[in-house]
């Protein structure tokens, strides 16, 4: 790749909540809050929001889910970086490379497939869809995954430390900064985080029944913090302290989902920049997802945080 610019200037059973993945990346919590760690899916920076076309935003995010501690900035930095996000009068580059995300052939036809959704027929690095997913893997294939090497990612795209640190520095510059959680509320993240990867199991308490469903998750996570809380994730709703709607969520806020607000069928921990932890059905393990509370299912949230101790 060669860049154009740097050349050229419920009950106890929880259920899931179907969403479209585009609305969970590009608006995750009111007004710009956006799997993996919290850098991998920060919320956009109102530099990102000015900077890069809603179109290509949600689409830098969707394809960085493909790829598990990819940063959705990472990919949104080399598209800046490479043709200021499809904005270079001509895509092309004097050594061959071109489309948005400057691939040369080549290298493209070696990340192309499968086909992305909305992709072309065959896949072209011309078309804007092809050519983000067929970055975003390139990256993983190189270091990206797990957060493993991103440097060595980036240096795999483009082979110049300078390319290298412009990239991350725009990346940097592409995330909101994320409030740390304290308190309590720290200790329930905490908790949940070194629940990652546990399975689900349907009434789970925990890792001695063999797994958590989600409000199992969410009650054991705040007795870790010393708050009791109540069991089933309708009762949870039911206890507050719920948050005013619109209001902006903090690490360890509880979202709710379901049909509606007596029939809470989901419940999710907020962990910050975008995401909860949640324990999500049968068959799948404790992870960190998008918050999705711009879904029509998303029935608001509580901040057990804000109370001290006691049966709820």
């Amino acid at each position: 790749m060669s860049s154009l610019l740097a050349k050229t200037a419920t009950g106890i059973g929880c259920a899931v909540i179907a969403l479209p993945v585009l609305a969970a990346l590009v608006i995750a919590a009111p007004l710009g809050s956006m799997s993996s760690d919290s850098s991998a899916s920060a919320s956009p920076s109102k530099h990102a929001r000015t900077d890069i076309p809603p179109r290509l935003l949600a689409l830098y995010g969707r394809a960085a889910l493909e790829c598990r501690g990819l940063s959705w900035t990472t990919v949104a930095a080399i598209g800046k970086v490479e043709t200021n996000h499809a904005r270079h009068p001509t895509m092309v580059s004097s050594a061959g490379a071109v489309g948005p995300m400057q691939f040369l052939p080549s290298t493209f036809n070696a990340y192309a497939r499968p086909v992305p959704p909305g992709g072309k027929r065959p896949p072209t690095p011309w078309d804007a869809v092809d050519a983000v997913y067929a970055a975003a893997r390139l990256l993983c294939a190189n270091g990206a995954r797990n957060g493993k090497n991103v440097h060595a990612a980036v240096f795999a795209y483009n082979h110049s430390h300078a390319y290298v640190n412009q990239v991350l520095k725009i990346a940097n510059s592409y995330a909101a900064a994320v409030p740390a959680p304290t308190g309590a509320a720290a200790k329930a993240v905490a908790f949940a985080r070194s629940q990652l990867d546990t399975p689900y199991v349907w009434g789970g308490d925990g890792p001695s029944e063999g797994g958590f469903d989600c409000s199992g998750l969410t009650k054991a996570a705040y007795r870790a913090a010393g708050i009791t809380i109540p069991r089933v994730a309708q009762a949870q709703y039911n206890a507050g302290a719920r948050l005013p709607k619109g209001a902006p969520f903090t690490p360890g806020d509880l979202l709710f989902f379901g049909p509606s607000p007596r029939h809470i069928t989901h419940v999710t921990l907020y962990t910050g920049g975008g995401n909860a932890i949640d324990a999500p059905h049968s068959g799948a393990v404790v992870r960190q997802a998008p918050a999705r509370t711009t879904v029509p299912a998303f029935q608001g949230a509580t901040r057990p945080a804000a109370r001290t101790g006691g049966a709820r």
